[in-house]
């Protein structure tokens, strides 16, 4: 006798499937053939295929960490590079760009250190990832006074990329699900500037 499933059907009811007789014998002969098999492609024996899949886990989390850590040092290396692109829309800074596969996070991360470097203005900043767009703006306090508020800009942009999204004046974020629009957005944001500015 070997129960393989329980389950809850309603409240104070349980359910639990099993097998008897042979089908247990089948089942643990087809578990068997399922671990060999496991072992042969870990090159391992089945004995030790817990503990090989532990390592693999653990190699695969350090491999992932370090990937991120390098995606954030090439945007970080990137920095340089954006601040060349800052336009004057009617007196007020607006920096537009966009970085290859950065998450929302890394973004403003970056967004924040932009600001230091730019002082005020307006930084609307894009990335695709994984077939989807991400965008973050901030607008300095005199960025604002103009009528230049984030939270605009960046439905202005995403609806470009076939997104929205929404947020404070100073600092808005968006989503959008067309990368290959991400080019004509950041192209468009200094006339979606304009447009505010007062």
């Amino acid at each position: 006798f070997k129960i393989i499933s329980e389950s809850g059907v309603a409240a104070g009811i349980r359910r639990i499937e099993a097998l008897t007789g042979e089908n247990v014998r089948a089942y643990y002969d087809e578990l068997e053939k399922k671990l060999n098999e496991a072992a042969e492609l870990l090159k391992t024996s089945p004995s030790e295929v817990p503990e090989h899949i532990g390592r693999l886990q653990k190699e695969l989390k350090e491999a992932r960490s370090e990937n991120e850590s390098l995606k954030s040092k090439a945007a970080r290396d990137a920095l340089g590079d954006i601040m060349n692109k800052v336009q004057d829309v009617d007196g007020v800074k607006v920096l537009a760009s966009a970085l290859e596969n950065v998450n929302m996070n890394e973004l403003r991360s970056l967004g924040d250190e932009l600001k230091q470097k730019l002082g005020d203005g307006v930084i609307l900043l894009a990335s695709g990832e994984n077939g989807k767009v991400s965008l973050m703006c901030m607008a300095g306090d005199e960025a604002q006074k103009r009528g230049a508020q984030a939270g605009k800009i960046i439905k202005a942009a995403a609806a470009i990329v076939g997104g929205g999204g929404g947020g404070r004046p100073n600092m808005a974020q968006a989503g959008g699900k067309n990368p290959e629009k991400i080019p004509e957005m950041i192209q468009k944001v200094p006339g979606i500037v304009a447009e505010m500015i007062r």
